[in-house]
């Protein structure tokens, strides 16, 4: 019995880091390291896409709800908003919410397929998701609650030495506010307990795609929870507003003005929904369905005709012209470049002699700094009789123009020179515009040509030698054969050249002039002047996010329209 004990206590006791070592051995052991191994590789790129990325739309979102000048304001939640869009600032944040809703059905229909084909159960894993999507929700709601204490150090440090170890000193009591830290606890609990019970669920129940399901249901919750708090807060602030109005003795016309757009909008996609259920169909079914599809359009169409008018003009006038001279400037310049693009592409994909350097020089404008070669070609286009321009119009016997001063619109000037009166509706974009419109086209058609060259490069030569031996002619190669074959080029060129359009800034900022007025204000240069010139923090920040939403909305219209022409061989 003594030599039992003896031995016993010769048998080392397992410490700590024994059994930290044996938990990464094995099989299970080297799964664990391979998971951690990613998740580290992936930490510092995640990190800099939250504070470089993520962050910073989230801190526009939070100014936005502000009224925000120099320094921070009181909170005025969607007033920036209406100012700008009128009510259709509400139509957008109820839709918004309903998406949110609905995007809880997606999930929940998508997992249930998941589950039927691949013989799981794996609703129990919906309790650890909804434990974190709680952990995230309570973690916005401490950096909410956190912000002002931040922003507060800037007003506490005036009149005071500006050293690191107050700036740190007050950052800490920023942490450590009475109404931060409770935050701090219960988000760092929920996380805490959310994987605790998430090891938990895959103790019970051991499937291979639990991750896959762990996150679609923690997406799943994460959108019913902003859906509802945004039908809540969007109520709220509609409310809100329709008091204030009745209490001032108008009647703002909230609900009606929502009810009427949002039925519209709704029959409109109804419409398209109608109309494609109908397609590649040739009985009387289909064509009583597009019918109906049309019909329904009308409907739609005639509910928005009657109130967007209203609404339109109830908004902000510098931000509704900003966004008609974008319109403008991207129907101006996209499809040229596009068509010039293409035209040189396949002018330049023959066996011509010196085509590469004719490849440099077409794409030298796009390497060249846009604010070197824009002041360039402010001063060809100047209203100076020595510029350039004018120059070649003095010798063709015209009078000279105003160029980037010039207010007028293009068929404006044109109906006066031939002594037609234009009306207000129809002058088109303003000439100043058009100079930028040319430079635009003049510095990205060498860029497209060149991504058109490549998409010819993967043509194969086959095709077009057998369509010559059957006797087609090179417009016949051209529309049966190299157009098709270059739609997936011409989608990406077309979806990027939408969205640069509605982002321009630099060229235009550089080439207007304040003789033209506001006719080259794109919507970018609007928000510009009013965060810069204007110092409305809270509402410059409140257009970026309508742009934001104008040119998703616009790439999800494009992508339904070209995606589905768009031919890959």
């Amino acid at each position: 019995m003594t030599q039992i004990k003896a031995s016993a206590r010769s048998i080392p006791a397992e410490t700590g880091a024994s059994r930290l070592l044996r938990v990464f051995s094995g099989r299970r052991g080297r799964h664990l390291r391979e998971y951690l191994t990613g998740y580290l590789m992936i930490l510092p790129a995640v990190a800099l896409i939250f504070m470089f990325g993520i962050f910073p739309v989230g801190f526009a979102l939070y100014v936005s709800l502000h009224k925000w000048r120099l320094k921070r304001g009181d909170f005025i939640g969607l007033a920036n908003y209406t100012r700008a869009v009128d009510n259709l600032a509400y139509v957008f944040f109820f839709a918004l919410a309903i998406g949110a809703l609905i995007g809880v059905w997606v999930f929940l229909r998508r997992i249930r397929k998941q589950a039927e084909e691949n013989h799981d159960r794996p609703w129990l894993l919906a309790l650890p998701a909804a434990l974190y999507a709680a952990a995230v929700m309570s973690f916005l709601r401490w950096i909410i609650l956190l912000l002002p204490q931040v922003l507060d150090i800037a007003d506490k440090i005036k009149g005071l030495e500006r050293t690191q170890q107050l700036f740190l000193q007050f950052l800490g009591e920023a942490f450590r506010a009475e109404s931060v830290m409770p935050a701090f606890w219960l988000s760092l609990g929920l996380f805490l307990t959310s994987i605790f019970v998430g090891f938990l669920t895959a103790r019970l129940g051991r499937n291979p795609r639990r991750l896959s399901y762990q996150a679609q249901f923690s997406i799943m919750w994460l959108s019913g929870v902003i859906g509802l708090l945004l039908l809540w807060f969007t109520y709220g602030q509609a409310t809100e507003a329709y008091r204030v109005a009745l209490e001032s003795g108008t009647d703002p016309g909230i609900w009606p003005q929502v009810i009427t757009i949002g039925s519209g909008v709704l029959l409109l996609v109804l419409a398209w929904f109608v109309w494609r259920s109908a397609e590649g169909q040739t009985s009387n079914r289909a064509f009583l369905i597009r019918i109906l599809g049309a019909l329904v359009l009308l409907v739609g169409g005639w509910l928005l005709i009657g109130e967007l008018p209203a609404v339109i003009a109830a908004g902000d006038e510098d931000m509704w012209s900003g966004l008609k001279v974008t319109i403008f400037y991207s129907l101006g310049t996209v499809p040229f470049e596009l068509a010039i693009s293409m035209f040189l592409a396949i002018l330049l994909f023959q066996k011509l002699a010196g085509s590469e350097l004719f490849r440099m020089l077409y794409f030298l404008p796009y390497v060249t700094p846009f604010v070197a070669s824009a002041t360039v070609f402010r001063q060809m286009f100047s209203v100076r009789p020595q510029a350039p321009v004018n120059r070649v119009l003095n010798f063709l016997g015209l009078e000279t123009l105003q160029w980037i001063q010039e207010p007028k619109g293009i068929f404006q000037l044109l109906g006066d020179s031939a002594g037609i009166d234009i009306p207000s509706w129809a002058v088109g974009p303003s000439l100043a515009l058009v100079v930028i419109m040319i430079y635009s086209i003049w510095v990205f058609v060498g860029y497209n040509t060149v991504i058109y060259l490549a998409g010819l490069g993967n043509i194969s030569t086959e095709l077009i030698e057998a369509a010559e031996i059957d006797g087609a002619g090179r417009w016949e190669i051209f529309r049966h054969i190299i157009f098709p074959l270059l739609s997936p080029t011409t989608y990406f060129l077309s979806l990027m050249a939408i969205i640069g359009t509605f982002k321009a800034f630099a060229h235009i900022y550089v080439m207007r002039h304040e003789f033209a007025l506001n006719t080259v204000d794109t919507f970018s240069v609007t928000i510009f002047l009013e965060f810069f010139d204007k110092t409305r923090f809270g509402y410059a920040s409140a257009l970026a996010f309508v742009l934001f939403a104008i040119i998703l909305a616009l790439t999800v219209i494009n992508n339904r329209i070209q995606g589905t022409r768009v031919f890959y061989g």
